[in-house]
């Protein structure tokens, strides 16, 4: 589909002032959304959704011709976990969000059926999909992970070997469920993976959402959660370790939209080798109807080595005053020579004091995601990572 239409102020990233003239969106809550890719304006990597990124790494995926067919995928049997797939006009796709950039938006555009992921049942079970296989192609892919109402469930979605994949991914947790989805970026070193992650939390449920970006040549997930109920609860984590020329990114947004919502972000990230690049966002916006709100983003990055970057840009959005709490902190920096000393002092090796520095550092968020075997497969790549394999 083509349009001819000159795109808008709004679709070029503006808003009207209030003396008439148009000025860039300064908040997350202003930006342009549209399912349409021909809605948005072309990019020239100076919008604020952008000026991070390599984007010339990535024009196929933002406004070129993508695969949308189904993606090869590997899944593990759960009982109370189940996989189909649903046509585009299934009335659960769009009911998460919308994309707000063109990448996204392209993806959405593109996709000919979505993977539904159906979670059931008290009772805790763990399942996992596997992209694997992709090869060098653009593609474009969409997934519906839903949870019942109190339900539970532990849902992986995981990516090895080639890819240029943009995908968006919902996420709809039911009324008293607790659902953990972890968004696992283990590709090969030239891949390229583009993910907006939509998740609506309904009354009283509890989401744990974790990313852990690895591998991949350039790797954006952007994370987007609406607690749209009374009571919705959010736990996001991230864990992230870029190598020489990696560029690793996550954009986080939460919008407290109901009374007595609670919010907790953690991302933390290493960077090691020339070129190494992160970029963490993190958005918190509190809506004038969500009284009682209770939330906090982080985000601490430690550099390994020199010719490194971490960007860490922490934003709060407040629009009442009813809170029971709201706050923001970020820190990048060296090894804490006071650590290495007190290691080395015992009779370490320098290069292995470093290792126990690193690993207490990411271990924090690896013993929060719940699954000890997931748990042990991250330790193990972390350890591949301080060891340059």
């Amino acid at each position: 589909m083509t349009s001819t239409a000159m795109p808008t102020a709004e679709q070029h990233g503006l808003v009207a002032h209030s003396d008439g003239a148009f000025v860039p969106v300064q908040t997350r809550s202003e930006r342009f959304r549209s399912v349409n890719v021909d809605e948005f304006a072309p990019v020239t990597g100076r919008e604020h959704e952008w000026k991070f990124s390599p984007i010339a790494t990535f024009a196929d995926l933002i406004g070129g011709e993508l695969d949308g067919s189904r993606l090869p995928i590997e899944t593990t049997d759960a009982s109370g976990i189940a996989f189909s797939y649903i046509p585009r006009d299934d009335v659960r796709i769009g009911t998460a969000g919308t994309p707000e950039e063109r990448a996204s938006a392209n993806a959405w555009s593109t996709f000919d059926e979505a993977l539904l992921v159906s979670v059931t049942g008290e009772d805790e079970k763990i399942a996992f999909v596997t992209r694997t296989g992709l090869g060098d192609a653009p593609r474009a892919a969409h997934t519906v992970i839903e949870s019942a109402p109190n339900s539970r469930g532990f849902v992986v979605l995981a990516g090895t070997g080639t890819a240029r994949l943009s995908e968006n991914v919902e996420i709809l947790v039911g009324a008293g469920a607790s659902l953990t989805v972890v968004s696992l970026q283990e590709w090969d070193d030239e891949a390229v993976h583009l993910s907006s992650q939509f998740a609506r939390l309904g009354r009283d449920a509890f989401l744990k959402h974790i990313v852990v970006s690895l591998g991949g040549n350039v790797v954006r997930v952007n994370p987007s959660t609406h607690l749209a109920e009374q009571g919705a609860d959010i736990e996001a984590l991230g864990l992230y370790f870029a190598d020489a020329g990696q560029h690793l990114e996550q954009q986080v947004f939460v919008h407290h939209d109901a009374p007595h919502t609670k919010s907790r972000v953690t991302y933390k990230g290493a960077l090691q080798g020339a070129g190494a690049r992160t970029v963490w966002i993190g958005d918190v916006l509190i809506g004038n109807a969500a009284v009682g709100t209770d939330s906090y983003e982080q985000n601490r990055n430690l550099v390994l080595t020199e010719g490194t970057r971490a960007d860490s840009v922490p934003n709060l959005e407040i629009e009442t005053g009813d809170i029971e709490g709201a706050g923001h902190a970020s820190a990048t920096g060296r090894f804490d020579d006071e650590q290495l000393f007190y290691l080395m002092a015992r009779g370490i090796r320098e290069d292995e004091a470093r290792r126990l520095v690193v690993r207490g550092f990411l271990t924090d968020i690896v013993q929060k995601i719940g699954s000890a075997d997931l748990e042990a497969r991250l330790t193990a790549a972390i350890e591949a990572e301080l060891e340059g394999r």
